[in-house]
């Protein structure tokens, strides 16, 4: 697979003036499709969840043709379905400080100042958009007695600007999105395409013009030509093997885009989230989130002694460390999740860990319940309370909950400039997919903010930019009988065909299994030289081990899950790498990317912004051949940097 080296230095086309009026000045300044010109353009869009369903019914509404994938049986499925806690907004409705440059300077802090500032900023500031529109769509908010919507806090801010939905946030949201897909397509403006998953992007004359996907009920291999692709198909949480990610969630789409010439940006700022229920066996094929939003009552602790083997209900309240309260009083428990996240794992080091293995603390809900009544705690979070007793089978009401950190989100994604497109012109990357608003560390409750960001408000202006002068050009024809794509589809082909010739003796999920534990040990939670150099020297082997000795099971003409599987893992075995190999380069700590070399004499993360003021894009080298590193700096006008602290 050849690549397409991509124009130097990297251009953000970050927009002149006060950050306040960037947004403003690059609206004005972009390029329109007039309306009979945009009944001309079909735009292809991978992914059906907030930012892919969103970005199509808005593209849609507009007047351009819509192709739109998902591999799921329906856009309702996406996993954005599965986000709980809430979506932030710089609404101030509870008048307690709030403002959009809170908002952005919480993000960028939270970020560990590794974000992009006009990125930031333009995010908080159309944050408040968002929550008008899904109001309009009839999206149910919490509200308080009188009418008005409800806020609730989350990690890393000092104010209460998250508005949420009980513990169904990102399922009410993503119905709301579905809605106005769902008329579009009723209109005959959106051709929806379930069951179908992108397998490699088409490249001609140096720009995006479609891609090839596999039928997965019928095994067919189709062509869908665009004047512009888009991808909006999360992050790759799942290399890790355990993750809170849905089970089919994966990185092919972007990591085919990446071997086609689009940068990777930042691939070792992966999260950790700090409240999970804990791995509980070998056995086990995913982790369960409970949300952030149960730091707002619940209280973190575990005993003040090692090996104190006792039921929390014996453990006295002077024998308890509340850890997090004790170290950051001014945030408390409610400190962003990357430091909550080592916070936990440090106590367990210790000895002090609770449940099976010494891997857990306690989330209490005993204060909240008794200072508000069970009727209350039991209407804020009662269906998260009601998974956490079917899965584990012990009552929250009654005793703590037990939680542990684990993989989460992806701050990595492919690299794009501040109108979303990569370094492919043509290809647009939404939401996780993309690396741009949340540096080293994502805030809780804002995933869902930059998904309907992108797809609601900023790729509908910018791609028009693209658009337009595609058509001034005179490059307006869709040609998918072209050799491009004839190539791509070969090549595609040829790679289905391969897998299912191996027939060696090991199944799919026991080499990710392999590469997800390798990963969690050697790049997860704190990462070190050594063991970066080990993960690097073994992932190789690893990979070639599976090329030759993996099972497929069943043929490519029908649903074959197997196969689905095993291309996905392919692909997590190539972009383990790319992971490991940013982590080792990037000599300092931040946010989520936890160097043991590199901290404060408070055990603390350690930036180095001197040397690691960039982002990080990678170039896909080719086979065997190292990638290629080419930097964005990051220029801070706006915020100071400074040490993080949340004491």
């Amino acid at each position: 697979m050849s690549a397409v080296r991509p124009a130097l230095p990297l251009d953000a086309r970050i927009p002149e003036g006060p950050i306040e009026k960037k947004w403003e000045r690059a609206k004005f300044e972009l390029k329109l499709v007039n309306p009979a010109n945009k009944r001309k353009v079909r735009v292809v869009v991978v992914g059906s969840g907030l930012a892919g369903a969103s970005a199509s019914a808005s593209l849609a509404e507009l007047g351009y043709d819509v192709d739109c994938l998902c591999f799921q049986d329906s856009p309702r499925r996406a996993h954005s379905i599965a986000a709980q806690g809430g979506i932030n907004a710089a609404k101030n409705y509870q008048n307690d400080g709030d403002s959009v440059y809170r908002l952005f300077y919480d993000t960028v802090k939270g970020g560990d100042f590794r974000a992009r500032e006009a990125n930031v900023y333009r995010l908080a500031e159309v944050s408040a958009n968002i929550i008008d529109q899904c109001v309009a769509q009839g999206v149910p908010f919490a509200r308080e007695y009188g009418g008005t919507l409800a806020n609730r806090s989350f990690g890393g801010a000092q104010v209460s600007r998250t508005f949420y939905a009980r513990g169904q946030t990102g399922q009410q949201l993503l119905l709301g999105a579905y809605q106005a897909l769902a008329r579009q397509v009723d209109a005959g403006k959106v051709r929806m395409w379930p069951r179908t998953e992108m397998l490699d992007l088409v490249v001609e004359d140096g720009r995006a013009v479609g891609i090839v996907a596999r039928d997965l009920v019928t095994g067919e291999l189709r062509r869908f030509a665009g004047h512009a692709v888009v991808l909006a198909t999360g992050g790759y949480a799942n290399v890790f093997y355990l993750s809170t990610n849905a089970k089919g969630s994966n990185a092919t789409a972007i990591w085919r885009a990446h071997k086609r010439g689009a940068l990777f940006g930042n691939p070792c700022f992966t999260q950790i989230h700090p409240t999970c229920i804990p791995v509980s066996g070998e056995y086990q094929s995913k982790l369960t989130l409970m949300s952030e939003s149960l730091r707002n009552d619940g209280r973190i602790w575990v005993p003040r002694s090692k090996g104190d083997s006792r039921r929390a209900a014996e453990i006295p309240e002077g024998e308890r460390d509340y850890y997090l309260e004790r170290r950051y009083p001014t945030f408390g428990n409610l400190v962003p999740r990357d430091i909550a996240s080592r916070a936990a794992k440090a106590v367990c080091d210790e000895g002090r860990g609770v449940g099976p293995g010494g891997l857990g603390v306690y989330l209490d809900f005993a204060d909240a319940i008794r200072r508000l009544g069970r009727a209350k705690i039991e209407e804020r979070y009662g269906n998260l309370f009601e998974m956490y007793e079917r899965i584990t089978g012990e009552d929250p009401y009654a005793a703590p909950m037990r939680i542990y950190p684990a993989v989460h989100y992806t701050m990595g994604g492919l690299w794009v400039d501040y109108h979303l497109m990569s370094t492919i012109p043509g290809l647009f990357v939404l939401g996780e997919a993309n690396f741009s608003d949340h540096g080293a560390n994502r805030l809780g409750a804002s995933a869902l903010m930059q998904g309907l960001a992108d797809g609601y408000f900023v790729l509908p202006a910018t791609i028009g930019h693209y658009l337009a002068g595609l058509m001034s050009g005179g490059a307006t024809r869709l040609d998918p009988e072209s050799a491009a794509f004839g190539d791509v589809e070969r090549g595609v082909r040829e790679r289905v065909e391969r897998l299912l010739s191996i027939r060696g003796k090991r199944t799919v999920d026991t080499f990710h299994r392999e590469l997800g534990r390798l990963l969690w040990e050697k790049c997860g939670m704190r990462r070190t030289a050594a063991g970066l150099g080990e993960a690097l020297d073994e992932i190789p082997r690893l990979r070639e081990r599976f090329w030759s000795d993996v099972n497929v099971l069943g043929g490519g003409d029908g649903l074959n899950q197997s196969l689905e599987k095993a291309g996905r893992v392919a692909d997590f075995l190539e972009l383990g790498d790319l992971l490991c190999r940013d982590a080792l380069h990037r000599e300092e700590s931040c946010g989520g990317h936890f160097r043991e070399e590199h901290r404060t004499a408070e055990g603390e993360a350690l930036r180095d912004d001197e040397g690691f003021r960039y982002v990080a894009a990678w170039e896909w080298a080719g086979d065997g051949e190292e990638p290629r590193l080419h930097k964005e700096a990051l220029e801070f006008e706006s915020v100071h940097l400074a040490q993080r602290s949340y004491k």
